[in-house]
């Protein structure tokens, strides 16, 4: 039977568009492969959703009892959060809408069963 350990930060302080870049590279991978893809990519959601990854490896450590090493990610979703409306003077008596996303991260985590069950 397999387990699957979850961890979801909401209101991240990035667009879904942006931050769904970076968890379509992740998406799949052991957990030692997806941390050290996140470690050494220079955007902002890479930070968001590590933190976040982090979070779900405790998470299965502390709460489940489980190996990080045997963890795989099995799902890795961003949600659209709120958004901030701000409003910016323009020429002429205008004004110009700033709309400030945010999203939520949502990292499932699927233990990887032995490869004795499968045979059987």
């Amino acid at each position: 039977m397999t387990m699957e350990v979850k961890s979801i930060t909401k209101f991240a302080r990035i667009s879904a568009f942006k931050a769904r870049e970076v968890t379509r590279e992740i998406q799949g991978l052991p957990i030692g492969i997806a941390l050290d893809t996140l470690q050494f990519s220079p955007k902002k959601a890479a930070r968001l959703v590590r933190k976040t990854l982090v979070s779900a490896i405790a998470n299965a450590e502390n709460n489940h009892g489980l190996r990080a090493n045997s963890l795989k990610i099995k799902e890795a979703v961003i949600g659209e959060g709120p958004t901030m409306k701000r409003f910016r003077p323009k020429a002429r008596g205008s004004a110009g809408s700033i709309r400030k996303r945010t999203s939520h991260i949502k990292i499932i985590l699927q233990d990887q069963a032995p490869a004795e069950d499968k045979a059987e």
